[in-house]
């Protein structure tokens, strides 16, 4: 997959991206409200492999290196096949913290969530996200998505706001269709 907006490529990824991908981990502030360690190399080398190999079978879902037009790297975006199947992916981004706060979050999810709907036959797009993260609840509010519940997940080791729990949201194509 390759898409483009008016400051965004998005581009799939492959394992040269897995230097970048191990920087953007490495931020506390990026992982704020994601997990307590940042993954280790090894383990974001495992992971972007199994997103490279989950192309074969959904060519274009999964997770896609953001770049700005002129290749400088932010973060990436994605759409996620989950349980639901492909006609229901899940949204998700990073950014680089010095990205943060230029609109660039809703111009990709916008850009994921028309392509979802245009050219993956999506019914809906999913996402979840930590109630207390407020700057990605807004986003997505931001892009149509609506919160539809609360939930609460048992961790082992919970980040601070975790009792505050998960929030649910999604667009439904219906609900895409209105907005245009």
């Amino acid at each position: 997959m390759y898409l483009r907006t008016e400051r965004l490529v998005l581009r799939r990824l492959s394992t040269e991206d897995i230097p970048l991908f191990v920087l953007l981990n490495d931020d506390p502030e990026v992982m704020r409200h994601i997990d307590w360690q940042p993954p280790s190399v090894d383990e974001v080398a495992e992971e972007v492999a199994e997103i490279v190999a989950a192309y074969e079978k959904y060519p274009d879902h999964g997770r896609f290196v953001a770049e700005s037009p002129d290749g400088g790297f932010l973060g990436w975006f994605g759409l996620r096949v989950t349980d639901a199947g492909p006609s229901a992916p899940d949204l998700g981004y990073r950014l680089r913290r010095s990205d943060w706060g230029r609109g660039l979050a809703t111009e990709g999810s916008r850009a994921l969530i028309d392509h979802a709907f245009t050219n993956l036959a999506a019914d809906r797009v999913t996402a979840d996200v930590m109630m207390v993260n407020t700057r990605s609840r807004n986003v997505l509010e931001r892009c149509g998505m609506r919160h539809t519940r609360t939930f609460h997940v048992d961790f082992e080791d919970p980040l601070p706001g975790t009792e505050h729990g998960e929030g649910f949201y999604e667009i439904t194509r219906a609900e895409w269709l209105a907005r245009r």
